[in-house]
C-alpha cells in the first residue's frame, strides 16, 4: 500500500490515524491489555499493520514486525508507548530494538508503571529517534478507561438502569424497554469484564446476565453476587450455568452445608467480613474483583444496592434506559431517589436516542 508524498508531519497524522482506527476496531477484545493499533513505514510505504491480538497478546508492535522480513530503518507508529517490561511475554522494545527500527513514535505514554516513560530512555540509548504525542487528543478517549484502571489500580465501573418514563421498575422479570434497548444492554455487558449484581436480583428476576449478541455470546461476562446469607436461589440460572459464567459470590455466612453445595456446582466463594451496618465495604470487594482481574465492571442491579454504589460514589458513568411505558403497578419500585443522585454526581449527561424506537437512553460521566 503506497502512500502519495505530503508535508511530512501531514502524513505521519495520517498514518497515526489509521492506527488509531485499527485500535477502536479491537476495543474490548484484549482482555485486561489495551488495544493497541501499530503502523509499520518504510519510504512512505505501510510494509506491515497490526492490531493487539484478542486476549491481549502477542502485542501489536511485535506481530506488525513479523510480517515483514527486513524492518531495518523503518518507521514504527503505535497508539500507546510500547511496553519495556518483562510480563508474560518479553518487552516490544527488544523486538523494536532487534529488527533495527530507525523511528518510534507513539501517542500516549502507558499508565502501566512498569512502562510508563521508561521507552523512549530505552529506544534512544540505542540511537532509535523516539516522538510521543502524535495525535495524542485524538487518542485519548481510545485510552480513557485504561489510563483510569492503571492510574488508580481499581476497576473502572459503569452503572446500569432501566424504568419507565415514570421512573419505576418491577419487582419481577417483566421486560420494560423494548428490543433495541435490550441490544445495547448486551454490548455493554460485552464491554465488561464482570456483571455485578445482588442475590434479591437473582431471586426475584432469574436474569441470565450473559452477552446475547450474535458474534459476541463467548464474551459474556463473568458474574459477581453480593450475597451476604448466601440466600440466593440454588434452581437459579446463574448457579446451573455457574462454571459457564464463572460464577462469584461474596458473603459473610457459614452455612457449611450451602458453602459446599455451591462449591459443589463450582462457585467461586470470597468470604467477606461486615463492616458498616450490616453491609459489605463495596470498595474493598471491586478491588478484590481488581486483583482478579476483573478491570471493567457492570453493576446492574436493584434500587437497594446501586444507590450504595451511587452514595459512595463508586461508578464512574452511568447510563439510564427508560422507556415510553407508563408503570402504575403495585407492585412497582420508584428509582427517582437514584435519579437525583445520578444527576448530583456526574457534570456531563448525553442524551442517546439514535436507533432506540421510543426509549430513551441517557449517559452520564
Amino acid at each position: 500500500m503506497s502512500l502519495k508524498k505530503d508535508n511530512y508531519k501531514s502524513l505521519d497524522k495520517k498514518i497515526m490515524n489509521f492506527a488509531i482506527n485499527l485500535a477502536e476496531n479491537k476495543k474490548y477484545f484484549t482482555g485486561t491489555n489495551p488495544s493497541v493499533g501499530c503502523v509499520i513505514v518504510k519510504k512512505n510505504k505501510i510494509l506491515s499493520f497490526a492490531t493487539t491480538n484478542n486476549g491481549g497478546r502477542p502485542h501489536a508492535e511485535r506481530i506488525a514486525l513479523s510480517k515483514n522480513r527486513l524492518n531495518n530503518g523503518t518507521t514504527l507508529y503505535s497508539t500507546l508507548e510500547p511496553c519495556s517490561h518483562h510480563g508474560k511475554t518479553p518487552p516490544c522494545t527488544n523486538v523494536i530494538i532487534k529488527n533495527k527500527v530507525k523511528k518510534v513514535y507513539y501517542s500516549l505514554e502507558d499508565k502501566d508503571f512498569r512502562t510508563f516513560n521508561k521507552t523512549k530512555k530505552i529506544l534512544k540509548s540505542k540511537s532509535i529517534i523516539t516522538k510521543s504525542g502524535l495525535q495524542k487528543k485524538k487518542v485519548h478517549y481510545l485510552y480513557k478507561e485504561y489510563n483510569y484502571i492503571r492510574s488508580n489500580n481499581a476497576p473502572y465501573i459503569i452503572g446500569k438502569i432501566a424504568s419507565s418514563s415514570n421512573l419505576n421498575i418491577l419487582r419481577n422479570n417483566s421486560s420494560i424497554t423494548n428490543e433495541h434497548s435490550r441490544k445495547v444492554s448486551h454490548l455493554l455487558r460485552f464491554q465488561n469484564h464482570a456483571i455485578l449484581t445482588s442475590y434479591k436480583t437473582i431471586n426475584t428476576d432469574n436474569p441470565k446476565l450473559n452477552c446475547r449478541l450474535n458474534g459476541l455470546e463467548k464474551f459474556s461476562p463473568k458474574v459477581v453476587v453480593i450475597d451476604r446469607n448466601l440466600k440466593i436461589n440454588i434452581n437459579s440460572f446463574v448457579i446451573k450455568n455457574s462454571k459457564k459464567s464463572k460464577l462469584i459470590i461474596f458473603h459473610s455466612s457459614k452455612n457449611i452445608s450451602k458453602i459446599k453445595m455451591l462449591k459443589k456446582k463450582g462457585v467461586k466463594l470470597i468470604f467477606q467480613k461486615i463492616e458498616n451496618r450490616s453491609h459489605f465495604n463495596l470498595k474493598k470487594i471491586i478491588l478484590k474483583l481488581y486483583t482478579l482481574g476483573l478491570h471493567r465492571i457492570l453493576v446492574e442491579t436493584g434500587k437497594d444496592l446501586m444507590t450504595n454504589f451511587l452514595k459512595e460514589k463508586l461508578l464512574n458513568e452511568f447510563y439510564l434506559f427508560q422507556s415510553d411505558k407508563i408503570i402504575l403497578n403495585r407492585h412497582k419500585i420508584n428509582i427517582s431517589s437514584i435519579v437525583k443522585m445520578i444527576n448530583k454526581n456526574y457534570k456531563n449527561k448525553k442524551k442517546i436516542n439514535t436507533y432506540l424506537d421510543n426509549d430513551t437512553l441517557t449517559h452520564y460521566y
